[in-house]
């Protein structure tokens, strides 16, 4: 398996710095999102061209570093709608043009609830998830029509939150180039952390086969209850288990560390899942 990283937890600059950054820490490819990454590049709606994909994309060549993943963290139910259709027309333009930066995927979360709800207090369930399908079922048309891949990635505040509503979502929409961002964090809360086994056994038997990439941190609760991300194998996720059901069923897939990881535990962490890998 290989490791990168959500290029911004790293470093913000222009497309050279980044790519430097990336490549002294040993990572072979970065999910880069545009927008939160480059200093040095508008990617606004409109903005992206083949030229500029491949002006950024020989960047990180230079550092043998790959552009895996593009990722447009958009809110796929944002209750404005001219806001919602910049930011679905801005996902599809990010597909578009996903091959000439060297990736084959372009990865998005589902959308805050409460900040929905803020907007449309009497919002039901039902209306969230016809949105979110909606744009999703137009997401697997630009993909389709692109052969390129679109990652979903459940989060515990947003429309997908558990592997049932994954699960509903690919059913719903049953595009074959939808794929799964697989963050096992994700999944778990201090109700359901004692039996985590269980847990990741259901996600994988749900949509094992529709992983497309893999996110990597660690997490541990307080007393209260509440998650904190800590560094990798000093919390309370079972990676032995994690990675080797993965390993099995996705061989060399790609693990993306993510949510803020501190550069100076980098080196330690890939240590620690090489470890793991080759303890299997």
């Amino acid at each position: 398996m290989r490791f990168g990283v959500l290029a911004h937890d790293l470093k913000k600059g222009t497309a050279a710095e980044v790519a430097a950054t990336v490549a002294s820490y040993g990572l072979q490819f970065v999910q880069l999102a545009l927008a939160k990454a480059l200093t040095d590049v508008d990617s606004s709606l409109g903005r992206l061209s083949t030229g500029l994909a491949n002006h950024i994309a020989e960047a990180f060549e230079r550092e043998r570093v790959r552009i895996s993943v593009l990722g447009c963290y958009i809110n796929p139910i944002d209750p404005d709608p001219a806001a919602r259709r910049y930011a679905i027309d801005r996902f599809k333009e990010h597909i578009r043009y996903a091959r000439d930066f060297g990736a084959s995927l372009v990865a998005t979360e589902t959308g805050n609830v409460a900040d929905y709800r803020k907007a449309r207090p009497d919002a039901t369930d039902d209306e969230l998830w016809q949105l979110l399908r909606s744009a999703v079922e137009e997401m697997a048309e630009e993909a389709e029509r692109w052969g390129v891949h679109v990652g979903i990635e459940a989060s515990p505040t947003e429309v997908i939150h558990t592997s049932d509503l994954m699960a509903r979502l690919l059913e719903e929409v049953p595009s074959r180039n939808i794929g799964v961002v697989f963050d096992p964090c994700h999944l778990l809360n201090a109700q359901n952390i004692g039996r985590q086994r269980e847990v990741l056994d259901r996600a994988f038997e749900q949509f094992g086969d529709r992983i497309v990439l893999g996110h990597v941190k660690d997490l541990a609760f307080d007393e209260a209850g509440v998650k904190r991300y800590v560094k990798m194998g000093t919390g309370e996720l079972d990676y032995p288990y994690f990675l080797g059901r993965l390993q099995k069923l996705k061989p060399h897939l790609n693990l993306s560390f993510e949510g803020g990881i501190k550069p100076d535990h980098v080196a330690d962490s890939i240590a620690y899942l090489q470890g793991v890998l080759k303890s299997l």
